[in-house]
């Protein structure tokens, strides 16, 4: 994530929820029968994909001295960068037929116009899977890849800054990809949005909502993970995530969210942060922002600042796996909820 505050503006155009209150609020999304019922075979198969053993091993891969801390551009981001594409073309999942490639390049004159100094060019990575009967319609799962690189000889390994986020969009990809596999391909499409350049200042989703794949007019959703490996101080111990953002612009997807969450691993849902005057804005802080302000709606799963946050020891030996897992689940379940749902979800706010 990055560290230095983005500048508070625009805040009174934007809706607060201010609270870390869990809504009792368990009603289906209106217009929609949900689809993450427990007797859900389709659904139920898919998630029981998503593994710790198999976040634990991508993620010592990913945050491994080998990749000196992926700092954008550099040889060892374009090394983990690699990596996931295998990863994916193992899977069977291709890239955006219009990109030809799973690569978006983003130029260093991009980033350097927008205070990235002298940072050589990068690369976002997207795969894809299209949707069965809604394929124009697209559902976004994103986290950034870069972390802060090498200091003074020390790899800065960002296990859970963002190691914990990229291994779980690619978990999250192949729940998909196995369900389509078995016939229950996703109704919508789903693009797994792999950014560069969020540490030094949300550079790689910038560039792709500037020019975008897919029109963000037909983009449904953004649910970013940034740090969910890990908790903080006030949360030790305990089975929770926060949640920033997710009835900012659409009053359903927070339902539709804690409707996941309550019928799967039911972490406490903390909105702590939910508040774009909150003292820490973490509301712009992730990729997550630069697709609320283009009016897409957005839910950001974060694990708070924790005492290894930018430092050296932010390592994959001290990952919470099972928590990362059920994280990752609810992620997921929210993400297939809102690719299958019959209509899209409404963008009701401003």
């Amino acid at each position: 994530m990055k560290k230095l505050l983005i500048p508070l503006f625009s805040v009174a155009l934007l809706v607060s929820c201010g609270t870390s209150k869990v809504s009792n609020d368990t009603a289906k999304p209106e217009g929609s029968a949900s689809t993450v019922a427990k007797g859900d075979k389709a659904f139920l198969a898919a998630y029981k994909m998503i593994s710790a053993d198999n976040l634990k091993k991508n993620l010592y891969v990913i945050a491994s001295d080998e990749m000196g801390g992926r700092d954008t551009g550099s040889p060892g981001q374009k090394k983990a960068g690699e990596y996931m594409i295998n990863y994916y073309k193992s899977l069977g999942i291709s890239y955006p037929k219009t990109l030809g490639s799973y690569y978006q390049k983003v130029p260093s004159d991009f980033m350097k116009k927008r205070g990235g100094g002298n940072l050589p060019d990068s690369e976002n990575i997207l795969a894809f899977i299209e949707g069965t009967e809604k394929p124009d319609e697209i559902v976004v799962v994103s986290a950034h890849y870069d972390h802060v690189g090498t200091k003074n000889g020390v790899v800065y390994n960002g296990a859970d800054d963002d190691g914990s986020g990229t291994v779980g969009v690619m978990e999250i990809a192949k729940a998909f990809q196995s369900a389509k596999k078995a016939g229950n391909g996703p109704k919508r499409s789903i693009l797994f949005l792999h950014v560069t350049g969020e540490e030094h200042g949300l550079f790689g989703s910038e560039y792709y909502t500037d020019n975008p794949v897919f029109p963000l007019a037909n983009t449904v959703v953004d649910l970013n993970i940034d740090m969910i490996g890990r908790d903080d101080p006030e949360n030790r111990g305990k089975q929770y995530v926060y949640v920033i953002g997710s009835e900012m612009l659409s009053a359903q997807l927070k339902v539709i969210n804690e409707a996941a969450n309550k019928r799967t691993n039911n972490l406490e849902l903390n909105y702590k942060y939910d508040d774009p005057k909150d003292p820490e804005q973490l509301y712009y802080r992730s990729d997550h922002y630069n697709f609320a302000k283009n009016n897409v709606p957005v839910a950001f799963f974060f694990d708070g600042i924790h005492e290894d946050y930018h430092k050296p020891t932010d390592k994959p030996d001290k990952i919470d796996y099972p928590l990362l897992q059920k994280r990752t689940q609810l992620v997921f379940a929210t993400a297939w909820e809102i690719a299958n749902r019959a209509d899209r979800i409404v963008v009701d706010k401003k």
